[in-house]
């Protein structure tokens, strides 16, 4: 029970940014409006792209790591203009793999067909189910064929190798199943960020957040995701030096190592599967 509250509040944490994309938003329904407090800014704010018409389409499935979806959507929440899908097989509810319920917005035949973002976030068994799910893939590849960005984060690059969306481009996911992109014909690529053409995929988890401030630079410009990024207040300062690879200390990596190894596994599998 007290995990769970934890796990609320933490996700309560990780939205307050959207508390600024509302008081935009209400500013964009009135055009004159935005355009005086936009001015009022200061010397060439009034210069920024603040408004767009994005269509962002952000799957979800059960299993999900929900911080995969919150970490990104909380960024694309600041973007004025665009509409968010949250896109499963149905409208029923989805729960993540830390037991928080996602409400879907949109199934894959009412998303939109056209897309400026399709995004999928990572997790680990719910993850390589979805990965194996036809419906799933073939939804990802129509609309992943199409899309102005076809992106990830985590071992969400797990789902877009599947559709075949990655073949020769290089990609990141989770430490635990980056190498396993080589048996989709993509390019295992060690980096927060990584960028190949119009893919772009996050590293494991927290990465999420780079991932999303990455994007709104994107699609707007580097002065709109700094004030993104002010708004949110992402400053990291983390209590411990532990958050990759090169950092951990050994028998921190040796313990997660081991306690991974089965995912690492399945997902090679999985990989393997797709080259036969």
């Amino acid at each position: 029970m007290i995990d769970n509250q934890r796990r609320k509040l933490v996700i309560g944490a990780l939205l307050a940014p959207l508390a600024a994309s509302v008081h935009f938003k209400a500013l964009a329904a009135d055009k004159t409006t935005q355009e005086h407090h936009m001015s009022d800014m200061g010397p060439d704010m009034d210069k920024v792209p603040w408004m767009g018409d994005e269509q962002i389409a952000m799957l979800i499935y059960p299993g999900m790591t929900v911080m995969d979806l919150i970490g990104p959507h909380c960024m694309f929440g600041s973007l004025m203009g665009a509409t968010i899908h949250i896109v499963a097989k149905s409208l029923d509810p989805v729960t993540s793999d830390a037991g928080l319920t996602i409400i879907p917005t949109a199934t894959f035949d009412t998303c939109p067909r056209d897309l400026t973002v399709l995004f999928t976030p990572g997790g680990t068994d719910g993850t390589l189910a979805a990965a194996s799910d036809p419906e799933t893939l073939a939804f990802m590849a129509d609309r992943g064929s199409r899309a102005k960005y076809v992106t990830s984060v985590c071992s969400g690059s797990l789902i877009l190798g599947a559709a075949g969306l990655l073949k020769g481009y290089k990609a990141t996911s989770h430490w635990s199943c980056r190498e396993a992109l080589a048996g989709f014909e993509a390019i295992p690529t060690e980096a927060r960020v990584v960028r190949d053409r119009n893919r772009i995929t996050g590293a494991g988890v927290t990465a999420g957040l780079d991932f999303g401030l990455a994007m709104v630079a994107e699609l707007r410009d580097q002065t709109y995701a700094e004030c993104t990024q002010l708004m949110s207040e992402y400053d990291p300062d983390p209590p411990f030096n532990a958050g990759s690879m090169k950092t951990a200390p050994p028998k921190v990596k040796a313990a997660m190592i081991q306690m991974a190894v089965d995912f690492t596994k399945k997902a090679e599998a999985l990989a393997s599967a797709a080259k036969g």
